[in-house]
């Protein structure tokens, strides 16, 4: 089971993918696109030219998870955009809001860390 945790990193990919990929072409996408370790325990996210269905790719520590949405109706609403590819870093609050089809980037939750100074 995939559990998305504040500390998690999580990366979206801007530009889409084809959704044939499997673990083994999804992970050097990670490597090649997004410049990380697919070994690292980031959360990687995907979505498909047409916008209805995303692919989230995690390695647990013994093998990696490949989990699909695929929406019933529409598209999803938000997806990043950029002009040089690659991806965006998102919390893990907002990746939850954007796999409920929701925009991550109108959510107002506190920053996951925050320094604590001592008082007194």
């Amino acid at each position: 089971m995939i559990q998305i945790t504040p500390h998690m990193r999580v990366l979206v990919a801007v530009e889409s993918v084809d959704f044939r990929k499997g673990i083994d072409g999804l992970a050097r996408l990670a490597k090649e696109t997004l410049r990380t370790d697919p070994f690292s325990g980031c959360l990687f996210v995907y979505r498909n030219r047409r916008g209805t269905s995303v692919k989230l790719l995690v390695f647990d520590g013994q093998g990696f998870w490949l989990c699909q949405k695929r929406l019933s109706a529409g598209r999803f609403r938000w997806w990043p955009t950029s002009s040089n590819g690659g991806g965006l870093v998102l919390e893990a609050h907002q990746i939850q809001l954007l796999l409920y089809n929701g925009d991550p980037t109108m959510t107002q939750a506190q920053p996951a860390w925050r320094r604590v100074t001592p008082v007194g």
